[in-house]
């Protein structure tokens, strides 16, 4: 077979979710459901770019706005081949590990695409990590290399480096010795073009790639080595009842849900992806980066950050037609002052993701934003990420108030967390997910993996319920979940409720100790900006609406919440610093 016959074999053969059978044509008894029985694509993800850039060698692929980069996907299959070739002459063999630290731009894309072409496993750090934690995840995974940006913000990662490593004034990048963090071999900052910088100790992104040819013949013998159930991604955990965990994924997991959160975008060639999300999450990269370059459309990044702004200048000047996010961001961007200015009415279509979507916030986006056909999508880091998700033809009662259902190629259960047996329709139970996207398991941990995937099973900790169609609704997390009184309350209930008051932005609901009750709610509350509001205003809002078991005790007007470093709201330390301030030991 040619090399042309090759790549038309890979794009001629994708899963058709719209021909593929659902194992459930009559109404759900169990909360037990597959998805449509499709094949999978089995190639790598090198191979299956390569044969994107076959396809469309002439569209753009990639735009960095504020690194001013526009390159096809032709470009960026030089950029990307002669990176896996200065990675093999540097000597890096299939299985060593590679860690980058660094927020978006190109070099980030480079790394993941070249790194899966050679078959070196890229672990994802988190910008937001401090030298312990950066020690910690270099060392746990052995990693050869580090690739990072200079600075961001306030974050300087070359002065972290020196704090971690002072010995490191007097070594040769190529030459590094590193008494606490002992596998690292080389560092590599990513450079700009006029920064004249230059540090002994650490290489030039563009020196390391310029060691590279494009047209290096060992790239292709090293592809072929490689197969899609070998790992090639490790992504941290937030870690926030202990050390963080790897969690250590395949080509065949993160390519096939890239794919199918791209289907359930309904994403095409013409699509452009607006990317503000963080591409060292699970999300950025695979729903952003793979799940646009899996349908030869363009990623576009609109900032190395989240800024609101940036992310709206970018959907209008670049005509972006999907839109990723979190909650928080897109509250974010609907509230911006500057909002009406731009001119979104490119926009068509994206997920929003990561927590739990309040339905307000889901309306305003598929009317002030143009996102008629936005689509919800839930998972985990363990599950590549997503396991359910949303679609344009799902009924929109559903696509507000459900994470959609279970993805193609997936089987998902919800069982009773004392029991373990699966649980009649709309009963609340903990959500497992079976398939293709369950992780390889733990980096170096067999004790954790075996805790958290049961026979294939993996357990997302999550409580939700499944209605006869097979709708998911996610309602917190199984260690979330209010006793008052004997009466068990989800949290997301009471924020859904509280996210249309007018002048309520954001509101987190937590569980304090109560004397009388067991546990009583604690909301606190952020306010939309120039808004008032009282703790009377929000008691009566609750009243006239909900059951009185639901209505808060407490209420503290905040400005930001505690977050873990993948910006995950920590509800824990909310709770924790309510009681300390109330006094209930």
């Amino acid at each position: 077979m040619t090399l042309s016959s090759y790549y038309d074999s890979i794009l001629d053969n994708l899963p058709n979710v719209n021909t593929g059978v659902r194992s459930a044509n009559a109404p759900l008894t169990q909360s037990h459901d597959k998805g449509p029985e499709v094949p999978l694509i089995e190639a790598t993800i090198g191979d299956f770019f390569d044969a994107i850039v076959h396809k469309y060698p002439d569209r753009e692929a990639l735009v960095s706005c504020h690194q001013n980069i526009r390159w096809t996907y032709f470009d960026l299959q030089q950029k990307v081949n002669q990176l896996a070739s200065a990675m093999i002459e540097t000597g890096f063999e299939i299985g060593d590990r590679i860690g980058i630290w660094s927020h978006n731009n190109a070099e980030w894309l480079l790394m993941q695409l070249a790194t899966a072409k050679v078959g070196v496993i890229l672990v994802n750090i988190n910008p937001a990590y401090r030298t312990f934690e950066l020690q910690y995840a270099l060392n746990k995974l052995g990693c050869s290399a580090l690739v990072l940006m200079r600075h961001f913000k306030s974050s300087d990662y070359t002065q972290m480096i020196r704090e971690l490593c002072p010995e490191i004034y007097h070594k040769n990048y190529n030459q590094l010795d590193l008494v606490e963090i002992p596998t690292v071999e080389r560092i590599i900052w990513i450079d700009e073009p006029g920064n004249e910088e230059d540090f002994s100790y650490m290489q030039k992104f563009s020196d390391w790639i310029s060691e590279g040819d494009a047209h290096d013949p060992r790239i292709a013998e090293r592809q072929a080595e490689l197969k899609n159930t070998d790992a090639i991604s490790v992504q941290f955990t937030s870690g926030t009842t202990g050390t963080p965990k790897g969690a250590t994924l395949s080509h065949r997991n993160i390519l096939n849900n890239g794919y199918f959160m791209g289907e359930g975008m309904n994403l095409t060639f013409k699509d452009r992806l607006c990317i503000p999300l963080p591409l060292y999450h699970c999300f950025g990269m695979v729903g952003g980066n793979l799940a646009i370059m899996t349908h030869g459309g363009c990623a576009v990044y609109p900032n190395d950050g989240f800024d609101p702004l940036t992310v709206l200048q970018a959907v209008e000047e670049e005509k972006c037609t999907a839109l990723l996010g979190v909650p928080t961001m897109f509250i974010a961007e609907l509230d911006h002052p500057d909002f009406d200015k731009f001119d979104l009415s490119s926009l068509r279509t994206g997920i929003m993701g990561g927590s739990s979507c309040p339905i307000e916030v889901m309306r305003r986006v598929m009317d002030k934003m143009h996102m008629k056909e936005v689509t919800i999508a839930y998972g985990m880091t363990e599950t590549s990420p997503a396991s359910c998700q949303t679609s344009s033809q799902t009924p929109l009662e559903k696509r507000v108030s459900t994470v959609g259902m279970v993805l193609p190629a997936l089987e998902i259960k919800i069982v009773d967390t004392q029991t373990g047996e699966t649980v009649p329709i709309g009963e609340t139970g903990e959500l497992y997910t079976y398939g293709y996207a369950v992780m390889k398991g733990y980096w170096g941990s067999h004790f954790k993996t075996n805790e958290a995937i049961k026979d294939g099973w993996m357990r997302t900790g999550d409580l939700a319920t499944m209605d006869e169609e097979g709708y998911i609704t996610v309602v917190g997390r199984s260690k979330d979940m209010i006793i008052r009184g004997g009466e068990n309350i989800y949290p997301v209930e009471v924020e859904n409720y509280l996210y249309r008051h007018p002048k309520i932005r954001d509101v987190q609901i937590v569980g304090i100790p109560d004397a009388h009750y067991g546990e009583v709610l604690a909301a606190w509350i952020v306010a939309k900006e120039s808004e008032s509001l009282t703790e009377d205003e929000v008691r009566q809002f609750c009243r006239e609406h909900i059951a009185h078991y639901k209505v808060p005790t407490y209420y503290r007007f905040v400005t930001e919440y505690p977050m873990t470093v993948t910006g995950k709201i920590q509800k824990y330390k909310i709770a924790e610093h309510m009681i300390e301030e109330l006094g209930l030991a």
